[in-house]
């Protein structure tokens, strides 16, 4: 472990424990950050690439029919010779059915075909739990997808959002000719798009605003939503995409729907294609040849801060790894997770719950009856650790055609993603499948599902230095133990306590408990609101749900640790700082203060120990010292 600076402790604790990582490392020139979770994800993607070069070589054997066609796709997304061959050539015939269309008329009548097949509209439709039934998959529309990452870009003062539109246009114009248009015509199709992008934005939820729930939440007549547009049929629509028209539909952007109108119409004609059509040719350059992957990703790279695109090799491993998700999380939590481990995870996670129920318990803000349900709604949260017991049937539809048959990476990811999209339309009005998971195994993250209430933690985050046998009990607290506490205070968070034990979005809370609970979350809201960071400054309003779960994780996994026979506060500290170690790029670090709803790593680790009253004791810190922070400003939730 890297060198504690004993002295900074009391006025930095983030560069206190890190600080002599930070100087040494060096983030790669094909990442936006390194430390922490990235390590992780490299450590990752190192292993499973060199066991698929396996794979290929026929040294592993495929253990299900799923791998069968993993293999097969691998092959075709590490086929380089045959990318180069085939060029542009597989996208030309989606350009040219964008093309031709002529009018809505022509629109409406592909309007459910072009949905499947990936191409871009002005209005999306899609299909998950109602979260006032979460029992029942429902219709959802969403609207106004936007070149720049948020409509904050799009303000007249934001020279960000200036320099990020020119990357975006330069890199769009250069793809257009790069796919036959002329120099005029492709500036032509870039300056219609733009005005049409731009046209959407004043419209649409910024960030902040969709990190409340209920902002997204609204449910509409689908009579109501169709009459919306004169030139959409609507109706037509999602008939051909779930075989009828359904009484109601959750609209996710209302104001964009209120003036879908002013934005699609006839006169807007032709910058809605053109606008198409670069979205389009951006989408589906990525599995074209070199050139074209290189290209596409000059936007993604300028927003990130990265310095070069992935090497070839990791780019076909990350491109078919995602296609097959769940397959390949299959294959990384059977091998290097296991059976064992799994149990032993999932009873931690049961000890933190068990933990949590004392603490809400032994409340001293909340009423007799909203405690009870509370702890109703924390005996019923679901817990999925390692891997799921069985891979999405979805995933066995997957059949890939081989080069030898003829098949192209191009078609082959075509066909897949119409299957996901079909999929996805085929759930309309059946029940919730729970025990599908909403994250792969292989992926360095956690999460909690609001409308399904569990909990999840995939075999990749549970290693070093959230978790291992090498460390001691206190470090795993802080490590795992407050990342698992994190995600069950999300069930009791400022979105997460509007959701029933049942996933409902309903009300359990007194009047006067909810009241106290905002004013608590108010308090949270401020500790971080307008901290400066990176050149800018937090936005508390964005974050405040990340930062309760924070708070609660921390001070949950602290009474755990508190618990041992062996416990080292001093320890559990430390850890909690190590594992949020990162050292990133300005760009990526801007990029996330506009648009994430966690606050930066560093904030994450300093400022949440402040608010436990063992944090002063444990590292003798004083109202002398710059990490000293007065008992009346300290947040305690949960």
């Amino acid at each position: 472990m890297d060198k504690i600076n004993e002295q900074e402790l009391k006025i930095d604790f983030y560069k206190a424990v890190n600080g002599e990582w930070e100087k040494k490392a060096v983030i790669p020139n094909d990442h936006a950050s390194t430390g922490g979770f990235m390590d992780l994800v490299d450590n990752i993607e190192k292993t499973l690439m060199k066991d698929f070069a396996d794979l290929k070589a026929g040294q592993i054997k495929p253990e299900n029919s799923e791998m069968v066609e993993f293999k097969k796709y691998y092959d075709l997304a590490t086929d380089f010779d045959k990318k180069e061959a085939d060029g542009v050539k597989p996208l030309l015939s989606i350009l040219k059915r964008v093309e031709s269309i002529k009018s809505f008329a022509d629109l409406n009548e592909e309007f459910g075909d072009w949905t499947l097949s990936g191409l871009p509209t002005p209005i999306d439709f899609g299909v998950e739990a109602d979260m006032k039934q979460a029992e029942m998959n429902v219709l959802y529309v969403d609207g106004g997808p936007l070149f720049l990452p948020d409509r904050s870009y799009y303000d007249k003062d934001n020279q960000q959002g200036v320099m990020l539109m020119n990357v975006f246009k330069n890199m769009s114009v250069k793809l257009l000719k790069m796919v036959g248009y002329n120099d005029a015509q492709a500036n032509n199709i870039w300056q219609a798009a733009e005005r049409f992008d731009r046209s959407i934005a004043p419209y649409v939820l910024t960030a902040e605003q969709k990190a409340d729930i209920e902002n997204i939440y609204n449910p509409m007549n689908f009579d109501d939503i169709a009459d919306k547009s004169n030139v959409i049929d609507l109706k037509h629509a999602i008939k051909s995409l779930i075989g009828q028209v359904p009484d109601e539909a959750i609209v996710t952007e209302p104001k964009f729907l209120d003036n879908l109108d002013k934005i699609v119409n006839d006169d807007t004609f032709n910058d809605m294609k053109n606008w198409m059509l670069v979205r389009t040719v951006n989408s589906f350059s990525n599995s074209l040849n070199e050139e074209y992957r290189q290209t596409s990703g000059e936007f993604s790279r300028a927003l990130s801060g990265r310095k070069e695109a992935q090497s070839k090799e990791k780019s076909a491993y990350n491109f078919a790894a995602n296609v097959f998700s769940q397959v390949v999380g299959d294959y990384y939590g059977k091998k290097y997770f296991g059976e064992k481990a799994k149990q032993d995870v999932y009873n931690m996670v049961v000890k933190m719950i068990g933990v949590y129920e004392k603490r809400l318990q032994n409340n001293d803000w909340l009423s007799e009856s909203t405690k009870e349900k509370a702890i109703i709604k924390l005996k019923a949260l679901g817990i999925h650790v390692g891997y799921p017991d069985k891979i999405n049937p979805l995933f066995s539809k997957f059949k890939v055609t081989t080069k030898e048959d003829g098949g192209t990476l191009f078609e082959n990811t075509e066909k897949i993603n119409r299957l996901i999209a079909e999929d996805n339309m085929n759930k309309w009005h059946k029940p919730v499948d729970r025990s599908l998971w909403g994250m792969s195994a292989n992926m360095v993250n956690a999460y909690y599902s609001p409308t399904e209430n569990q909990i999840v933690f995939p075999a990749a985050i549970l290693q070093a230095p959230f978790y291992s046998l090498k460390q001691s009990s206190s470090e795993n607290f802080g490590g795992i133990g407050a990342v698992m506490a994190h995600e069950i205070s999300h069930a009791f968070d400022n979105n997460g306590s509007k959701f029933d034990e049942h996933g409902n979005l309903a009300n359990w809370w007194t009047k006067e408990d909810h009241e106290y609970f905002g004013k608590l979350a108010e308090n949270m809201i401020k500790e971080f609101d307008g901290i400066e960071f990176a050149g800018q400054k937090v936005n508390g309003k964005l974050t405040v749900s990340e930062n309760i779960a924070d708070a609660g994780g921390l001070s949950c996994a602290e009474e755990a640790a508190k618990g041992e026979d062996d416990c080292n506060l001093r320890e559990f500290f430390i850890n909690w700082a190590r594992i949020w170690r990162n050292k990133s790029t300005e760009q990526i670090k801007q990029l996330l203060l506009s648009i994430d709803v966690h606050a930066p790593s560093e904030l994450r680790a300093t400022v949440q120990v402040k608010n436990l009253d063992d944090f002063y004791t444990t590292f003798n810190v004083t109202e002398k010292d710059k990490m000293y922070l007065k008992p009346a400003d300290r947040v305690q939730i949960w």
